[in-house]
């Protein structure tokens, strides 16, 4: 539980099912620490650079993923490794949200707050 308080956001599903998200998250904090060349192809990043990214990555991830990647050594491999793992999410996620979108009915809602919500959910 402890590593869960430690967290900046929500950390990798094994499944993916928050792939996206984390995606974002994790390139803006990357971004705010001045880490995010590490995870581009030829970067010039430091050693220690490297090292920091990677804590930062691994601690973002499912324990049963850290496992799977037990000995990945540089961000970049771990985020490309991912990135093949569940990038077809997209093919997948964007046809189903369109899909439920182009299905949503105002009347279909009791109140204009369970219209926003299903329409904030849907759009996320």
């Amino acid at each position: 539980m402890a590593n869960i308080k430690n967290q900046k956001f929500i950390a990798l599903d094994i499944s993916g099912k928050n792939y996206l998200s984390w995606v974002l998250d994790v390139k803006l904090h990357l971004s705010a620490k001045k880490l995010r060349d590490t995870i581009q192809e030829e970067n010039a990043a430091t050693n220690e650079e490297r090292v920091t990214a990677l804590i930062f990555l691994r601690h973002h991830i499912d324990d049963g993923l850290k496992y799977e990647y037990l000995t990945v050594e540089n961000p970049l491999e771990l985020w490309q490794n991912l990135n093949d793992r569940f990038e077809h999410l997209k093919a997948i996620v964007l046809p189903k949200a369109l899909n439920d979108w182009s299905q949503q009915q105002f009347q279909n809602f009791k109140t204009v707050s369970e219209y926003n919500s299903t329409l904030f959910k849907i759009v996320s």
